[in-house]
């Protein structure tokens, strides 16, 4: 490995998405739910939970391909992906993996195990992870959450999580409905879990592991604050799928936090990115030049818009003056809209 690049004052190294759901890319102008959800079970229910029972190996492959090349945009060169695709699940993860590649995006992959499908459907989640981990994929055990999950199926998540040596990803206590996981998943949890959200936690909780907080998926599905500040466990930054724009997910942790104490400033909001990259050391060998400067958490907090310039991956251009070197973005994209529309008229068809 080559020694990290020395910076100037308009660069960084990568960003990392500590938490990403790559399949939302294509969701946006997607078909109304069947009914308005009136709170976060309903929402998962009416749009989440019928969007990825939607997705077939096409459309997995375009939607990580489009939020790959958006990450990329925004400087950030390395994902943890949360999947879930339950009529798609065999090869679902290399799918991903490929599609990242081909962008030039660091990604580690999970499979969201869940018992909502049934036993069977569980089994397959647990074997596409296993599957892929052996195979030599990068990636932790992907849970979708307690609630959703028999014990045996958290312990058979966490059992191949210890035999691959990685960590479990899932979301936790996001909503009041999983308010129980920290009980349920005490015993189970090590320091290289991913604790996802952690909404309904308890300060005092208990659980081994990084918390990921997502301030914006938070407020936009009406579960609450996280006060993050509270919690002793390192503390890493996600976007639960709403793209992979980490400064942007930046500003709005630090204003969240100060709405809760004012006192608080976005050196706490960097720290958490700083965490991220703490989960991506590869990242550390990517430079990225800014169109602003000096990039200071201080500036960065009330500066809307900072683009990247210039992305150099292990030493080599990917993305200069806001072209990418070897890709078509274009083609990509009109390529993704199309598969979009091949999802929204699967949509329609469920329930």
């Amino acid at each position: 490995m080559t020694s990290s690049p020395e910076l100037v004052d308009n660069q960084t190294h990568g960003l990392v998405c500590a938490h990403h759901h790559l399949y939302s890319a294509l969701a946006r102008g997607m078909p109304a739910p069947p009914k308005t959800p009136t709170g976060f079970v309903e929402i998962l229910e009416q749009v989440w939970w019928r969007l990825d029972r939607a997705l077939d190996e096409d459309t997995i492959y375009w939607s990580a391909k489009l939020g790959a090349l958006e990450a990329l945009e925004s400087g950030c060169t390395a994902v943890i992906d949360h999947h879930e695709s339950p009529n798609a699940i065999d090869g679902s993860l290399s799918i991903i993996a490929d599609a990242c590649a081909e962008v030039g995006v660091r990604v580690s992959c999970s499979y969201g195990v869940t018992d909502r499908h049934g036993a069977e459907g569980a089994k397959q989640g647990l074997a596409e992870n296993d599957r892929f981990l052996s195979e030599g994929g990068r990636g932790y055990v992907g849970i979708h959450a307690a609630f959703t999950c028999s014990d045996d199926t958290l312990a058979a998540a966490a059992d191949i999580a210890k035999r691959h040596g990685v960590g479990v990803h899932i979301h936790v206590a996001e909503g009041e409905a999983d308010a129980g996981a920290a009980d349920r998943i005490r015993d189970l949890t090590n320091h290289k879990w991913l604790l996802v959200h952690g909404v309904h936690l308890a300060d005092d909780h208990g659980l081994e592991g990084t918390i990921v907080h997502n301030p914006r998926s938070n407020m936009n599905n009406q579960v609450g604050y996280a006060r993050p500040t509270r919690f002793t466990n390192p503390t890493g930054l996600g976007t639960d799928g709403i793209g992979a724009d980490m400064f942007d997910e930046f500003r709005i942790a630090y204003v969240k936090l100060r709405e809760h104490d004012v006192t608080e400033t976005p050196d706490t909001a960097a720290g958490m990115l700083a965490t991220n990259t703490t989960l991506f050391r590869e990242v550390e060998q990517d430079r990225i030049t800014w169109n602003y400067r000096p990039v200071d958490p201080w500036r960065l907090a009330f500066t809307p818009a900072v683009r990247p310039s210039r992305i150099e991956r292990d030493g080599v251009v990917i993305y200069d003056a806001g072209t990418f070197v070897d890709i078509d973005a274009d083609e990509i994209r009109a390529k993704a809209a199309e598969a979009a529309l091949r999802l929204f008229a699967k949509l329609d068809e469920i329930a």
